[in-house]
């Protein structure tokens, strides 16, 4: 029988080649493990409700009602719902062109758009324009679409961090560009060195690699580091230097968790830079309703804003948004409402406000839980989590367990996150996956589980740890950055 279109070695060697560690090697064992009946605890992704976080109650209050239009009409709506989920349920709805059902715009519901834009604008202090901010199925699908407009054919490079989500590397593998990697240091606090990627830049050059943009990760995500104003101001500077698009993925801007370095938006900074940079540095900036303290992962909604863009490329983008047709649309009214919350007066807001800060509060408790806990374990070294939904520990793994790993044909930290996984039940996401300095091993777990959870989990962590160290511990070294 000759071979077809869609088996395995006729396929696009894109798709196969590319690579996405978040549901990889170890989330497949895992959910065996889950069908033979072990109690499985998937920290290897950011997915707030599968691991108990509630829903926030009047974003819940007000789409059930634009999925259910016809509860408006019943007399007693006002004994369930609020008045202020009512009114704006009916707002959304006279926004769209036939209530959830319909396609939207190409770039999302223009009336939410400029709730996207008002956002922004009180976020900055600078007017946003809603022609240039596209409503997307959450931020991946729209980083997807602007790599896509920006990479032409292998010898286009994207500036990446290392450690770095792996949508980045997978999705540039995937268009078929090249991605130069520029590593963060850890014993900085996982901190950007203007010289590392001046290097990168002149390395890939050197390797006939045309560098077009620059990714930063804003709370990092594997580093749960925050971006200083002042890094922000060379990043950009860099970028001005170099004529690169500064691509800035900040979805996790209300997850921080102490107060020394707030979120601040790299649009923000760019404008308060002023003339010449602020009109001619490129930027496209990403958030989504998935992380903070909404953690509506599977609700899909999110937007990129285009800034220092030219009409005419605008056009383009819009063009190929429109090939999909429309972003789903209760996903848009999730932004809508995240963007635009209950204020003060509203009938919703003190419930609202009291359920948010509930969340966050915890979320920087089980922050420090779980860095303080990692560092308490033997050959364990764990920076803090500052921002994002992860901790990231440097495991100092003895030679012997390496050699172990290499005579099974696996990478040391897949090695140790399987045994972890086997004896405890805890899914995490190798160091690996995310790109790592050569020799040294991590692995990305969640601080998403139930704070009551916490101290059991991180106990039997360390439980595991300590055996797994014992038993291939031999003294002589350690793999160390």
């Amino acid at each position: 029988m000759s071979s077809k279109a869609l088996d395995y070695e006729n396929l696009n060697e894109n798709v196969k080649k590319c690579q996405y560690a978040v549901r990889g090697e170890l989330y497949l064992r895992a959910s065996e493990l889950q069908k033979e009946g072990k109690k499985i605890i998937f920290t290897n992704v950011g997915n707030p409700h599968a691991l108990g976080q509630r829903p926030l109650t009047f974003p819940r209050q007000v789409i059930a009602l634009c999925q259910a239009p016809f509860l408006l009409d019943d007399p007693n709506v006002g004994l369930i719902f609020p008045a202020d989920a009512i009114a704006r349920a009916k707002q959304f709805l006279g926004m769209t062109s036939g209530g959830l059902g319909a396609y939207s715009d190409s770039r999302g519901i223009p009336g939410v758009r400029k709730e996207v834009a008002e956002f922004i604008e009180r976020r900055d202090g600078y007017p946003s324009d809603p022609e240039l901010i596209f409503l997307t199925d959450g931020a991946s699908k729209g980083v997807m679409q602007i790599l896509n407009s920006i990479i032409r054919g292998p010898s286009d490079g994207i500036l990446v961090p290392v450690p770095q989500y792996p949508l980045y590397s997978a999705s540039i593998q995937l268009l078929g560009g090249s991605l130069v990697p520029y590593y963060l240091e850890e014993t900085a606090n996982w901190g950007l060195d203007i010289n590392d990627l001046r290097q990168s830049v002149a390395q890939a050059r050197y390797k006939g690699i045309t560098v077009r943009a620059m990714v930063i990760i804003n709370p990092g995500n594997p580093t749960g580091q925050c971006l200083s104003v002042a890094n922000l101001k060379q990043i950009i500077q860099f970028c001005h230097q170099e004529n690169l698009v500064l691509l800035g993925d900040e979805v996790y801007q209300q997850n921080i968790y102490q107060d020394e370095r707030p979120f601040i938006s790299a649009r923000k900074v760019l404008l308060d830079m002023g003339l010449p940079l602020s009109k001619e540095v490129q930027l496209v900036s990403f958030h989504t309703v998935s992380k903070g303290y909404w953690g509506e992962c599977g609700q899909r909604g999110g937007y990129f804003e285009m800034t220092n863009i030219p009409p005419k490329a605008v056009e383009e983008i819009y063009k190929v948004a429109s090939i999909s047709l429309s972003p789903n649309v209760p996903g848009q009214i999730f932004m809508g409402l995240m963007v635009n919350p209950p204020k003060p007066g509203d009938i919703s807001y003190d419930q609202y406000v009291r359920e948010s800060n509930g969340i966050l509060e915890s979320l920087r408790r089980r922050a420090h839980m779980m860095t303080d806990g990692f560092n308490s374990c033997r050959n364990v070294v764990c920076n803090f989590t500052e921002g994002a939904m992860y901790s990231f520990p440097q495991i100092r793994l003895p030679p012997r367990a390496i050699e172990t790993a290499n005579k099974l044909g696996k990478a040391p930290d897949v090695f140790y996150c399987l045994r972890l996984l086997e004896a405890t039940g805890i899914s995490t996401v190798p160091g690996s996956g995310f790109g790592q300095k050569e020799g040294v091993f991590h692995l990305r777990t969640t601080i998403l589980p139930a704070e009551e959870d916490m101290p059991a989990i991180m106990e039997s962590f360390k439980k595991f740890n300590d055996e797994f160290m014992e038993k291939y511990e031999d003294h002589k070294g350690y793999s160390r950055m």
